[in-house]
């Protein structure tokens, strides 16, 4: 594949514990884990595949244009993104997400036919802390789990999947009415192993319950003015770099993104910034989203607590 995202052909899916960016060729080139400031087990974004990524997209070789690249959208107001990939043997869509259920981490990848048949591809190429390691990919009960230091990352689907050289494949098809779902959960590589999800009707809960989630958020937005949906979807980004657990907000969920090329301000922006919180919350209350505010005080206030002398 030659195709080569630009920043701006990311979109960002998120459970307010961390996000994921997906390219509009089908790749994750950018995933912390567990957390917004945890070690990336997927760096492509700032470096290149070998870095680690999660591809899903038609099956090159199959008559499909390497520099295919999917129409996209979110599912209304929702972060569950939507990619739709039109070949010459039929129409394929893809729906991302990351359920927002206040356990470790999951991201859940549906893959439908559309119409006609197309040959499918999923590569998954894990390499955590930030493209350093390559972890131990094995067989457990069926699944496939990937495991380096203090982490581990299992794979679910209904498909076969092999490992060869550090990445694990699936290659299958979709007719219109298929679903095939894929399902990477994130847990400690000493604790046991993550529940085995239901196969397909696990991811289609997960989605609706996602779905549902956003949605329902979304709906208390009071702003009435111009440009609502345009809006709408900022607050939704918004919200996405609030970390649940403790009410922080991140200034960005990526790092070592230089604000110029060849320019010295690659900072990390995956912690709180404060006079970039106060402008996130001041957006987020003047569309009447006070919870979120009276957290991040909460927040700051355990933060700043204790003598001076120590902050």
């Amino acid at each position: 594949m030659t195709h080569s995202p630009r920043i701006e052909q990311y979109a960002l899916i998120g459970d307010m514990q961390t996000s994921a960016h997906v390219a509009d060729n089908g790749s994750i080139d950018w995933l912390c884990l567990p957390r917004f400031d945890s070690p990336a087990v997927f760096s492509a974004l700032l470096g290149t595949g070998e870095h680690g990524f999660w591809r899903i997209s038609p099956a090159p070789g199959s008559g499909v244009d390497p520099d295919l690249v999917a129409e996209r959208r979110y599912r209304g107001d929702t972060l569950v993104l939507e990619s739709v990939w039109r070949t010459r043997t039929g129409t394929v869509r893809v729906a991302d997400f990351m359920p927002p259920q206040g356990g470790a981490p999951q991201v859940i990848r549906i893959v439908e036919g559309v119409s006609g048949e197309v040959e499918m591809v999923s590569a998954l190429c894990p390499r955590p802390g930030y493209g350093r390691a390559r972890p131990w990919i094995h067989e457990d009960g069926g699944r496939m789990v990937a495991e380096a230091g203090p982490d581990s990352l299992w794979l679910d689907t209904t498909v076969p999947q092999r490992e060869k050289d550090g990445v694990i494949t699936s290659r299958f098809s979709v007719a219109a009415g298929d679903s095939v779902a894929f399902t990477l959960s994130w847990s400690p590589s000493h604790a046991s192993a993550p529940r085995i999800p239901e196969p397909d009707l696990g991811a289609a809960l997960a989605l609706a319950g996602t779905l549902g989630f956003w949605q329902d958020w979304a709906a208390r937005c009071t702003y009435d003015g111009p440009y609502r949906e345009a809006v709408v979807r900022s607050l939704l980004t918004l919200k996405a770099l609030t970390y649940a657990p403790s009410g922080a907000i991140v200034a960005a969920p990526t790092t070592s993104l230089p604000e110029e090329i060849g320019g010295g301000r690659n900072w990390d922006y995956r912690y709180t910034w404060l006079r970039d919180a106060s402008t996130t919350l001041a957006a987020l209350l003047g569309a009447g989203y006070r919870g979120e505010a009276e957290a991040w005080r909460r927040w700051l206030l355990r933060s700043v607590a204790g003598d001076v002398e120590n902050l």
